[in-house]
């Protein structure tokens, strides 16, 4: 397949916005906003104040740090009393990272400043230009996104990506033509997976509700979805893998993606349903550290079958 050449004219374009962008938000200053900080010690103060007790791990992801250079960020926060490291109760290896209340004293002055300072660009604009101006930042973060995901690295020639049109009545058509084929369910399942589309559809909120789609070669060969399912709680919802690329880790890649997405976004925990019988799904749940918490018997889709709703604390 050929790959998109960019010109020398659009580059040069980008490369013009980036250097105006830095000026503005002052990233080539040796502080940031008078702060005793540069502009990343302050962005991964940032995620530690809204994150939820996140690891080094959470934040080198979000951030894309350098290990060693986060490592050695955090151990100044430590020495200066700013944050504290918790050891977690389910994994001895692993440590949570909580902002002292020394620390949200020092950030809070820092974090109202920059209020201030994106509120002083805005209030230049009319309403309808700062609408503009939003919405062509959304579309460069929602484009960027899309295209590092494509290019992430296969792993067997598949990428994960978000949907595209069409996609979404593929997950629909799929889920009831593989449930019908191998566990008998009939057309009210389609009919629910057709509703849990929708609602995604027509209330996506691209900070909080996400849409995986597993790319073969320009072929689908699975999917997933994570939304909101109330203040702090997030549903993962629809995980499916083609039957000829089970096998290959794609059930787990396409749930830790989930988890990753949560911790990103400030989620504190993430809730599923599903079914006894479903065997390969409740063995990806159970690897990533999720919890059976009930149980029932019901007959839903023709069959008789037990529901199970599971739970991972973030």
């Amino acid at each position: 397949m050929t790959m998109p050449v960019a010109s020398e004219r659009r580059i040069g374009a980008v490369r013009r916005f980036n250097r105006f962008y830095t000026r503005q938000i002052g990233l080539l200053r040796k502080t940031y906003l008078g702060s005793p900080y540069s502009l990343g010690e302050m962005r991964v103060l940032y995620e530690i104040a809204h994150g939820d007790a996140l690891t080094a791990s959470d934040i080198a992801r979000a951030l894309d740090l350098d290990a060693a250079y986060l490592s050695r960020v955090l151990r100044k926060f430590e020495k200066r009393g700013l944050i504290t490291r918790t050891t977690s109760d389910r994994d001895a290896r692993r440590s949570h990272l909580t902002m002292t209340g020394r620390g949200q004293r020092m950030f809070a002055p820092f974090e109202q400043r920059t209020h201030q300072q994106i509120g002083a660009v805005l209030v230049k604009l009319q309403p309808a230009d700062q609408t503009r101006l939003i919405a062509a930042m959304e579309t460069i973060e929602s484009l960027i996104e899309e295209s590092r995901e494509a290019a992430a690295e296969p792993e067997h020639g598949f990428i994960l990506r978000q949907p595209r049109h069409g996609d979404f009545g593929w997950i629909v058509q799929r889920h009831a033509e593989l449930y019908a084929q191998e566990y008998g369910w009939t057309e009210p399942f389609e009919g629910l997976c057709a509703q849990i589309v929708a609602d995604f559809v027509n209330n996506h909120d691209p900070k909080l509700d996400r849409c995986w789609i597993v790319d073969r070669n320009g072929e689908n060969a699975g999917s997933v979805m994570l939304v909101k399912d109330s203040p702090g709680v997030a549903r993962l919802r629809l995980l499916l893998v083609e039957p000829d690329a089970r096998g290959l880790g794609l059930g787990a890649r396409l749930t830790e993606e989930c988890i990753r997405f949560a911790r990103a976004a400030g989620y504190k925990k993430i809730v599923l349903w599903t079914h006894s019988n479903l065997t390969a799904a409740r063995r990806v749940y159970q690897n990533a550290s999720f919890r059976l918490v009930r149980s029932e018997r019901h007959k839903s889709w023709s069959r008789p079958v037990i529901s199970e709703h599971w739970e991972l604390d973030l």
